[in-house]
């Protein structure tokens, strides 16, 4: 029996907000103090650091939930499949729906079960609940999948991860301009086929890391003090992850016996282009080796950060011939990972 993923499907918003389009922020310090140098240098250096060029934006009328809803249809479509079949959707997510141009999150209910209505699934025996579990939320809520299924619990998850990070970020922090929609799902299954997931790691780093992303006050003093945003200690995270996620991969990959030659491909959170590409190389120089070309796609470039969305979107477009120089095939190993809120690290190894 192997457990593989037979579908997946991506919604990527059409909006486009481009770095030019911030030139007219008013950008201030944690502080509230103003920035000595003006927008276009601000976002000149924020693109050398992260490689986002521009991002996309959910349309108005779209909450998150719309948005899992869209790409869980085109998932369950690739996989051709019975949606009363499904016996579990997950649906991982940090902030709920978030009307535009509102500040309360909406989770009641959750998620999942808005998602399982809209799919106009009947069998009650669907359960469908949400993971909380910072970016990392996909790739821990298909590995809980698989789970399920060794246990005989399932045969078959429906795993979604969505966002709207544009409407909790502070217009005033620098950071926000990292912030992007989106969502990407994907169908787990039990399969007479070979491959499938091998090995995974997950570990959760709370002792000085539990606030290394966090709700706080926006840089304007002038605004609603009771009003939170998605902040963040970026070098923290930047030296958290270097260390931490090239280590969790590899005690991933070790586990699975495979040799990293045999390692085609690295799907990595999109947070952030420098550090991802300073994990590859650390986790490379780990086995004494060189990180081939090509061996990390990236999509941050274009889609911004778009926390639990980008690891399933990704795979879904590399799946699909939509990200150039890119292409996976019957037999090869990729693996998994993400790191994010919490702090959560996890890793798959998979054979394709």
């Amino acid at each position: 029996m192997a457990i593989k993923i037979t579908g997946t499907g991506s919604f990527i918003p059409k909006s486009i907000e481009r770095n030019e389009d911030f030139h007219n922020h008013k950008f201030l310090n944690a502080d509230g103090s103003g920035i000595d140098y003006p927008n276009e240098v601000i976002v000149e250096k924020f693109k050398a650091i992260t490689g986002i060029v521009e991002r996309r934006y959910a349309d108005e009328q779209l909450t998150s939930s719309d948005l899992g809803f869209l790409a869980a249809q085109k998932a369950i479509d690739d996989a051709d499949i019975d949606m009363e079949t499904i016996d579990y959707i997950i649906c991982a997510h940090n902030f709920g729906d978030v009307r535009h141009n509102t500040t309360q999150s909406d989770i009641l209910p959750c998620l999942a079960s808005r998602i399982k209505h809209r799919l106009r699934i009947k069998s009650p025996k669907c359960v469908a609940y949400d993971i909380l579990f910072g970016c990392p939320g996909w790739v821990e809520g298909v590995i809980q999948a698989q789970a399920y299924i060794k246990a005989g619990m399932a045969k078959r998850c429906l795993v979604i991860g969505s966002e709207t990070l544009s409407r909790v970020v502070d217009k005033h922090d620098r950071d926000s301009m990292i912030y992007s929609d989106g969502a990407g799902a994907s169908i787990i299954e039990s399969t007479d086929d070979e491959g499938g997931i091998i090995t995974h790691e997950t570990a959760s780093f709370t002792y000085d890391e539990a606030y290394y992303l966090f709700f706080g006050k926006s840089n304007n003093k002038d605004l609603d003090t009771d009003t939170r945003y998605i902040k963040m200690h970026g070098r923290k995270i930047y030296e958290f992850a270097l260390t931490n996620v090239a280590q969790a991969m590899k005690d991933c990959l070790d586990k699975s016996g495979i040799d990293i030659s045999e390692v085609k491909k690295v799907l990595i959170h999109q947070a952030n282009e420098k550090m991802d590409e300073a994990i590859i190389k650390r986790f490379y120089r780990l086995y004494k080796a060189k990180a081939p070309e090509d061996i990390m796609p990236m999509s941050i470039h274009k889609l911004g950060n778009s926390s639990v969305a980008t690891v399933p979107t990704l795979f879904d477009l590399i799946r699909n011939n939509k990200l150039d120089n890119h292409e996976i095939n019957k037999g090869d190993v990729i693996i998994f990972a993400s790191v994010g809120a919490g702090m959560h690290i996890n890793a798959i190894v998979y054979r394709y």
